[in-house]
């Protein structure tokens, strides 16, 4: 195999039988599309994992939540007030008032009423609940104390019956749900002491490059790494357990070691997918018997990413070394191929652009925007190198080839952290 490699090869074909001439790069929907399926395919072969409710929080629902008991499980009063049996007035039981978590009292005769709390199972042969701001008592010498309505009184009036929200066996919510607090307490409540979620997917960074520093300031050639620190934490924002991020200089025999070698269910390396003198990635994939999925993407920036299947349903995404291109490639292939796995999917939106947009003849382009109003409006420090406009944006607009002009929907790639936390850039926000 030489260095120059092919730009795209269609799905399931071996690094090894590419054929000449060299493929074209694979248009940007159909690769996000061929990372999703990647994903589905292979969290068909893994088990979810059953977890106590308090640590599910904001992941979603692998079975759908059926509900194990009526709701609610008995009949219960709705208000403070007396359970009463039969047309009024009624006579007060004397006894102690039914409360919530306590057994049920005994049935009510005709014409008879006990005090009751919200939340309280009613007596058998209770016919309504009146309310405590509706109702007088007064006491007779024969009778002793008698309850009086103040309003008509109507059947079941203030009395939630069993099964009211659900019956046992009912479905609450489908698969795939995200688990909020609410969705927490409805589990709670119908029964669950935890919950079926998908496993998270095991990810592990390799930052390739002799170049790269890890600390100080750039000097002699030597740049700083903008893709170490900034990678782990998006894919963990993405839903994945980041086992490590490590860094390898330009080495193919130690880059082999590490693909081959790693545990993670997603390998994520940056640059190298190039055709350089030491962009080693396509001969590593090679040698290890990969199967290339996407080999090149038609999107400025960051065209030379790829997929690669790497067996055992374990996958490997290789992301371009400039950052905002890497950017574009995490959100291209990473992010659908880990929202596939978690059994979620990718958190986009669409709005009008405030302005026109400057396209790419061929390819789709991302470009930073930020939302003002319902609008979205582009950022400068765009170039592929850049990190200063990604940094106070809202989220990555899908360009089409040959641009967009003012007021027309774009696509939007929402960025996995609250809008609030990003400012109103300093930079002006223009397009350039």
């Amino acid at each position: 195999m030489t260095l120059k490699e092919p730009a795209s090869v269609a799905p399931g074909t071996t690094t090894a039988a590419r054929a000449e001439p060299p493929h074209r790069a694979t248009a940007w929907p159909e690769a996000r599309a061929a990372a999703a399926r990647a994903g589905t395919a292979a969290r068909a072969g893994r088990e979810p994992r059953r977890l106590p409710l308090g640590q599910t929080l904001g992941r979603v629902l692998a079975e759908p939540l059926l509900a194990l008991t009526d709701l609610p499980s008995f009949d219960t009063s709705a208000m403070d007030g007396w359970a009463v049996a039969g047309p009024g007035p009624w006579t007060v039981r004397a006894e102690t008032p039914v409360l919530a978590g306590h057994a049920p009292a005994a049935a009510l005769a005709e014409g008879e009423a006990v005090r009751i709390a919200t939340g309280a199972p009613v007596p058998p042969r209770t016919t309504a609940v009146i309310r405590s701001e509706h109702s007088r008592t007064a006491r007779t010498g024969a009778a002793g104390l008698v309850l009086h309505a103040l309003r008509d009184v109507a059947p079941r009036q203030d009395i939630r019956p069993r099964g009211q929200e659900c019956r046992s066996g009912d479905e609450l919510l489908p698969a795939g749900t995200v688990v909020t607090p609410v969705v927490l307490g409805l589990a709670a409540a119908a029964g669950y002491d935890e919950l079926a979620v998908p496993v998270r997917p095991r990810v592990e960074v390799l930052v390739l490059g002799d170049e790269l520093l890890t600390a100080g300031l750039p000097h002699e050639g030597l740049i700083r790494d903008a893709l170490g620190p900034m990678l782990g934490p998006w894919l963990e924002a993405l839903g994945a357990e980041v086992l490590a991020t490590r860094r390898i200089g330009d080495d193919a025999e130690e880059l082999y070691a590490a693909v081959t070698g790693s545990a993670a269910d997603l390998v994520v390396t940056t640059g190298g997918t190039a055709a350089g003198p030491v962009d080693h990635l396509h001969r590593v994939l090679d040698k290890a018997g990969a199967t290339l999925l996407v080999d090149g993407v038609k999107v400025r920036p960051g065209h030379p990413m790829l997929l690669a299947a790497l067996g055992g349903h374990r996958h490997l995404v290789g992301l371009p070394g400039n950052p905002l291109a890497a950017v574009s490639g995490l959100l291209t292939l990473a992010q659908p191929l880990l929202a596939a796995l978690g059994g979620t999917s990718p958190a986009e939106g669409r709005a009008p652009v405030a302005e026109e947009v400057h396209g790419h003849p061929y390819d789709t382009r991302l470009v930073p925007v930020v939302r003002h109003g319902e609008r979205l409006v582009p950022l400068r420090y765009n170039g592929p190198a850049m990190l200063r406009g990604i940094a106070v944006a809202d989220g990555m607009a899908v360009v089409p080839p040959g641009g967009a002009r003012s007021g027309q929907e774009l696509d939007v790639l929402d960025l996995p952290w609250p809008p609030t936390s990003r400012a109103v850039p300093a930079q002006g926000a223009c397009f350039t």
